[in-house]
């Protein structure tokens, strides 16, 4: 008999040798029917994979993550088993899941190519496969099977993966007559899979590296129901519209150029004031808080970052090094140890903390070009990051406060949807992919998680996400299409301080090591900022819109007095222009309607006569004649406040 422990302690025995379906069928028929996979001591399994021995078992539903990839997963191999069976001389790269859906990389042959027309074919085909009820099998192989198998399918992508992989780390997963090099976990057979559609074609160099040839990208989507299909392909057009790529181009926030590079916004002039109000918002809670504004290099030495840990941990995600003199720099990818060196710049006593270090720093990343997207994903980053450097006794203070702040955030931009993810480390890779201290791991994620139970926030833990140095929090935000972005961070480093020998005079005149915080309330302004021109379709608040009023003459007559109602609105600090075109009124508004500035003041013969404008709200239409004064002050109210609403 071998003993299973479920995820609230209880634990059952059964003979050895039984399936994680067998055991949801144990407990009930209804989990049975909607159970996809599982998790054994923490690795993913295929619930018809036996068990022998005692272990720790999770099983995972549609409405689960795991069980969301497991399903796509499989999907992308039925997609797969689909275009073997319309074009014969197929080659296959990848198929992974991904947060929504999955995508498969494949290669067409020469002068083959795929366009839109041909998806509705390949839908045809995956659903009469799925019909078919086929079991996804799993099966270990050796490497010299496996090189024998993918070379009479003639397949160079699949033995190019292989000389990664060695004997024991190789498996096969075949359904119907498709087989595949994957790791796995499947859902149980190909019957699950109900809806499916084909979303987009797109291209992708071989393994995101440039160098390499260029693939077809076809990603799909599937579902166990037609109206959860149906609700998301609603929502669907309902991103289309609020992209923030779309928007940030129509309303001239960035660019992108080719002769910059991939994943390189520019920042053009309206997208340069969203940065100065987000850079503002934060500095004033800077201010407020007592932090320190420091501005360090955008490279540094080699030994600057082999000491901090990131180039063993992180160095697949940097740019590669530029040598000078015979030494390598390197582009910074974070600014953590910049601001060690600053601490460390001058001797600190316990006075002196919490001792907080904030910077704008500007960060570069080498993202997979294919998990570039616009201003969300790119390859440099403005980050809003500190670093708090504190004693343990002022650590739940500290690390409250962070979270306040999250939490103020949320409520100034109208955000309801947020949770937070307490990432944990993964023991068994202590030393490989997380520093090998196990005493202080478990002392600080005890340390991370009680402040969010006191605080009372709602929070899941994830393992084997920590950031290699220690614990942390992300913050996750549900955007009005229902996607969830990851847009802020607050992280704990027990390790930093004695890598950079950091030390503070105790009370007692002894040197002691500080605990360090990492924080990102507004992480960058370019994940930042692209969620919001997707939270808000581009009609932002007041105070954050790039132009905050359009004067709108009726005719070139009025012009004197637009003009006169401007200077005022500008010496007021308010962002505000005249439209001088000689157009109708008509068409001014329409115009200033698709920009969608805030506020438009027509005048014609009554408002100059009196004083006034007449005022309209994007969105809303006419609201009447005010003075331009009352005008003025109300707008400055609005914009001080940072009001989610209009106030005139």
């Amino acid at each position: 008999m071998i003993k299973i422990t479920f995820p609230d302690g209880n634990i059952r025995e059964y003979e050895a040798g039984i399936s994680p379906m067998q055991i949801a069928e144990s407990i009930s028929m209804g989990l049975a029917k909607k159970v996809l996979v599982a998790e054994v001591d923490g690795k993913s399994w295929d619930l018809t994979r036996t068990l022998a021995g005692d272990c720790a078992l999770k099983l995972y539903t549609w409405d689960d993550t795991a069980g969301k990839e497991a399903y796509w997963h499989s999907s992308a191999h039925l997609m797969a088993e689909a275009l073997e069976a319309l074009y014969p001389n197929v080659k296959l790269g990848i198929g992974p899941p991904i947060e929504q859906g999955f995508y498969y990389d494949i290669d067409l042959g020469e002068g083959r190519t795929m366009v839109s027309e041909d998806l509705a074919a390949i839908e045809k085909k995956m659903v009469e496969l799925a019909s078919k009820n086929s079991a996804f099998e799993r099966s270990e192989v050796n490497k010299q099977e496996a090189i024998r198998f993918f070379t009479e399918k003639a397949d160079p992508y699949k033995l190019e993966l292989l000389q990664d992989l060695t004997d024991g780390e190789i498996t096969f997963y075949k359904q119907g007559n498709f087989t595949d090099l994957c790791r796995g976990p499947h859902i149980p057979n190909t019957s699950y899979i109900k809806s499916v559609k084909l979303l987009n074609i797109a291209g992708a160099y071989w393994r995101g590296n440039e160098k390499n040839p260029m693939m077809t990208r076809l990603y799909g989507i599937t579902f166990p129901k037609q109206a959860e299909l149906d609700a998301y392909l609603t929502m669907l057009e309902e991103a289309k519209r609020r992209d923030h790529r779309k928007i940030g181009k129509e309303l001239s926030l960035f660019t992108f150029d080719d002769m910059v590079g991939q994943g390189l916004p520019l920042w053009l002039p309206n997208g340069g004031i969203m940065i100065e109000e987000m850079e503002r918002l934060a500095k004033e809670d800077e201010d407020a808080d007592g932090y320190h504004r420091v501005v360090t290099p955008h490279i540094a030495k080699e030994e600057l970052y082999i000491t901090s840990g990131h180039l063993p941990y992180y160095a697949e995600s940097m740019y590669p090094p530029m040598e000078m003199d015979g030494t390598k720099y390197y582009l910074r990818a974070m600014n953590c140890p910049h601001h060690h060196k600053v601490f460390d710049a001058e001797q600190k006593s316990y006075k002196d903390l919490p001792y907080r270090l904030a910077e704008y720093g500007t960060c570069y990343r080498y993202e997979d070009s294919g998990a570039l997207f616009g201003i969300m994903r790119s390859r440099v980053l403005h980050m809003n990051d500190a670093h708090i450097y504190c004693t343990k006794d002022q650590f739940y203070d500290e690390f409250s406060k962070v979270n306040r702040l999250y939490q103020k955030n949320f409520e100034l931009f109208g955000v309801t949807d947020y949770k937070m993810r307490l990432s944990l480390h993964d023991p068994s890779k202590l030393g490989q992919k997380y520093v090998n201290n196990s005493k202080l791991w478990l002392e600080t994620e005890a340390m991370v998680r009680n402040v969010l139970y006191e605080l009372g926030v709602p929070f899941e833990e994830v393992a084997d996400e920590a950031a290699f140095y220690g614990p942390k929090i992300d913050v996750e935000m549900k955007s009005a299409i229902g996607r969830w972005f990851t847009m802020a961070t607050n992280q704990v480093d027990f390790s930093s301080a004695e890598k950079f020998n950091l030390t503070f005079k105790n009370s007692n005149n002894e040197e002691e090591r500080p605990l360090i915080i990492h924080r990102a309330p507004l992480g960058t302004h370019e994940r930042y900022i692209g969620f919001l021109i997707e939270h808000f379709a581009g009609n932002f608040p007041t105070w954050l819109a790039p132009q905050q009023v359009i004067i709108l003459p009726i005719s070139d007559k009025f012009m004197p007095y637009a003009h006169e109602v401007n200077a005022a609105m500008r010496a007021a600090g308010i962002r505000s222009k005249t439209d001088d075109r000689n157009e109708k009124i008509g068409k001014k508004i329409r115009d200033a309607e698709v920009l969608k500035v805030p506020y438009m003041m027509v005048i014609g013969e009554k408002e100059m006569n009196e004083n006034k404008v007449s005022v309209r709200i994007h969105g809303q239409g006419d609201k009447g004649m005010l003075p331009v004064e009352e005008v003025v002050s109300k707008l400055k109210q609005e914009i001080r406040t940072r009001s989610l609403v209009h106030i005139i």
